[in-house]
């Protein structure tokens, strides 16, 4: 009898994106907005095969986009047989229910991907927990798609219940199970509170970005070490923190999680303790990727992250990485077009900002020693601060 082969490798995952150009969102910004989506899409597994947007001036209350809109959409998911539509902003639970009882496919948002990469990421109990938590936050309001063909049964003499719809059980579990996962957070904050404070008499610095900057691979060079480094986003998702010694001051240097514009809320406030590693650092390093064509907005989102978090006052150092990858900037100047060069780029952000700031490439080792001597500067500064009379260091 003949063999039969089966093939048993996991099928990737095509899928399409969607989004709305609103007045306040220029074509530009709505094509940056997708092209994250699509790599968040590639880093959770899938293959993006087409994009569509819409010009509304508010997303439809109903279906996110309009009925000829998704109609379309529904066409193209049928005849390429597509596994799924991911939306670039959080849908309601109505419009979830709407959206997937219309095109029959699965439906992601963008916060339901972040949380998808976050569980594939977390290694640690507390990341774990952290991300089990955020996803039970964002399910709690969507339970009722689950369960529409449970309803209760009919009132009256003879025709009571059981006391109780499958709806509620299940909102029930949840919210014990959310009450369950704080109380395992609290318990690790306060066990990691408790290592914070026996690092606390040394110097401390942490690395900030947005996602996939290099701040990883920052990490290895100046630590020695190996953590986890990636071109894809949220490589890194437990903080990770190394004893490193320049010259003579030893000092501890955290890597944390990249920052990414429309973070979900309940991830932030589920990381919030990870984030500790910022809030209670000396000093900051904010890692930017300069080759990154919109690298100001990600500088942008970064501060709006860091001042939620109550850390955007602390001592900063902004390390521009990548220069080797660097593209002239396109700048307007009296309806003249000028591509800023990266010697133009520096003098102009020297002149303009008061944090010190150095440009460096991590991958090639470019202007390394210069990174090392500024940050040691503003280490021993701090140093001799809190140790006057260490006189044996420096």
């Amino acid at each position: 009898m003949k063999q039969k082969f089966y093939d048993t490798a996991v099928k990737q995952e095509k899928a399409v994106l969607v989004g709305v150009v609103t007045p306040n969102v220029t074509d530009d910004q709505q094509k940056e907005f997708l092209e994250e989506l699509q790599f968040l899409v590639e880093t959770a597994g899938g293959e993006t095969v087409k994009w569509f947007t819409q010009k509304l001036q508010r997303p439809e209350r109903a279906t996110f986009v309009g009925t000829g809109k998704l109609e379309e959409i529904k066409e193209y998911v049928t005849s390429e047989e597509i596994d799924m539509v991911v939306f670039d902003d959080e849908l309601s639970p109505s419009q979830l229910r709407n959206i997937e009882r219309e095109l029959g496919v699965k439906i992601l948002d963008r916060n339901n991907l972040i949380l998808d990469i976050f569980a594939g990421r977390a290694q640690t109990a507390q990341a774990k927990s952290q991300v089990e938590l955020a996803q039970l936050q964002y399910l709690l309001p969507r339970l009722t798609r689950l369960w529409t063909h449970l309803e209760r049964q009919k009132g009256g003499i003879g025709m009571r219940g059981p006391g109780e719809s499958q709806i509620e059980t299940d909102r029930r579990l949840i919210l014990n199970k959310i009450s369950l996962l704080k109380d395992k957070l609290k318990l690790i904050d306060r066990q990691n509170e408790t290592q914070r404070k026996n690092r606390s008499q040394m110097v401390r610095v942490a690395l900030v970005g947005y996602t996939n900057v290099g701040k990883s691979t920052i990490m290895n060079m100046i630590s020695k070490s190996e953590v986890f480094a990636e071109n894809k986003l949220f490589a890194t998702l437990d903080t990770t923190v190394r004893k490193v010694v320049i010259e003579n001051v030893p000092f501890l240097l955290s890597d944390t999680v990249g920052f990414i514009r429309k973070l979900p809320h309940h991830l932030v406030e589920c990381f919030k303790s990870t984030l500790d590693e910022v809030r209670e650092a000396d000093i900051l390093v904010h890692v930017v990727d300069v080759s990154h064509p919109n690298f100001e907005d990600q500088i942008r989102t970064v501060n709006e992250t860091l001042k939620e978090l109550g850390a955007i006052d602390k001592q900063m150092i902004t390390v521009f990485n990548k220069i080797d990858a660097y593209q002239p900037i396109q700048v307007h100047a009296e309806d003249e077009a000028h591509q800023l060069t990266l010697e133009e780029f520096k003098n102009s952000w020297m002149a303009n900002n008061n944090s010190p700031a150095i440009f460096i490439s991590a991958l090639h080792k470019e202007n390394i020693d210069e990174f090392r001597k500024l940050l040691y500067d503003h280490i021993v500064a701090i140093h001799s601060v809190r140790y006057p009379y260490d006189h044996l260091l420096y």
